[in-house]
């Protein structure tokens, strides 16, 4: 039975979200925006963790308490915009219940954006998969920009609805995304100095992985496993590193790879098989051609160079 009572309760419609939260129905099958200032939610009836079948763009103003988002709960001081994809586990821990509701709440069915390009280009906005702890911050500025952006959508649902909302709404919709991106710009260039102490955590993880031989069971160190070691997710590790070094995740591994292997293609007398493997590399002919791309050589030139 408790396993049942653990399982996440999955929204497959905006109507049904309503229904639960306790909200009259919504004015469109496929895109609803929820002011708190104007409706109340009933907090006895929501589910502690739930999985939604939409996109959801919210603004709290303040939020404290703990919630869940993904299998990892995150301690709230402060409000911001949070984003979440169809299919992630968000929702609040039942023994530090969130009270404080988003003002703003944008939820989006994917069949909305269908036949738009937004459909396919949403996928490409890395925030929709980052943790709720990687909410963006707004400036006082950039609260007003965002708002101004909820305000017209507010509008243009609750005063008409017809040829031309859709058009209205989705333009607002990448107007609302391309400023989120901006913002998560600024962000990591204001927060340079935790950025700054992430890339050094990420230089000892790496370090740590390749002297204490895991690559030779685990294999190459994978951005999943570097996300996990750091506590962030994924998406955000990427950008993060792209703001700081111009290199995504991925890239900033096989960066590291290349200045391991060139340290002991230059000072051992190891093979290129033995080089590959103790990287972590299944087929030393992946070694090398990825060295390859990398430094124009392969690596018996590279070694050749040293002599």
């Amino acid at each position: 039975m408790k396993k049942e009572e653990n399982i996440p309760h999955k929204f497959d419609s905006l109507s049904d979200a309503h229904r639960i939260f306790g909200l009259p129905k919504p004015l469109h099958p496929l895109i609803s925006l929820i002011n708190s200032a104007n409706t109340r939610i009933e907090f006895n009836t929501t589910p502690h963790s739930h999985v939604l079948n939409f996109y959801k763009i919210s603004y709290k103003p303040k939020l404290s308490g703990k919630l869940k988002y993904g299998q990892n709960y995150y301690d709230f001081d402060e409000g911001g915009l949070l984003f979440a994809a169809p299919n992630q586990i968000i929702g609040s821990d039942k023994e530090s219940e969130v009270r404080e509701c988003s003002l703003y709440t944008l939820l989006i069915h994917p069949d909305f954006l269908w036949n738009y390009p937004l459909a396919k280009n949403i996928k490409n906005y890395g925030f929709f998969s980052y943790s709720a702890n990687e909410a963006l911050h707004l400036s006082d500025q950039e609260k007003g920009t965002i708002i101004s952006i909820f305000k017209i959508m507010e509008e243009e649902l609750n005063s008409r609805i017809d040829d031309f909302s859709q058009d209205v709404m989705i333009s607002q919709i990448e107007l609302l995304l391309n400023y989120a991106n901006r913002f998560y710009k600024r962000q990591f260039l204001t927060r340079k100095a935790v950025g700054n102490d992430l890339l050094q955590n990420l230089e000892e993880i790496l370090n740590d992985y390749f002297n204490n031989a895991k690559s030779l069971t685990r294999g190459i160190p994978t951005v999943q496993y570097l996300s996990e070691k750091l506590n962030i997710s994924p998406s955000y590790l990427s950008d993060m590193l792209r703001s700081l070094t111009g290199q995504n995740a991925q890239q900033h591994i096989h960066h590291q790879l290349i200045e391991k292997a060139k340290e002991k293609l230059s000072t051992t007398n190891l093979s290129v098989s033995e080089v590959a493997y103790g990287l972590g590399f299944e087929h030393p002919q992946s070694f090398s051609k990825l060295f390859k791309t990398k430094t124009n050589l392969s690596p018996l030139e590279f070694r050749r160079s040293f002599n």
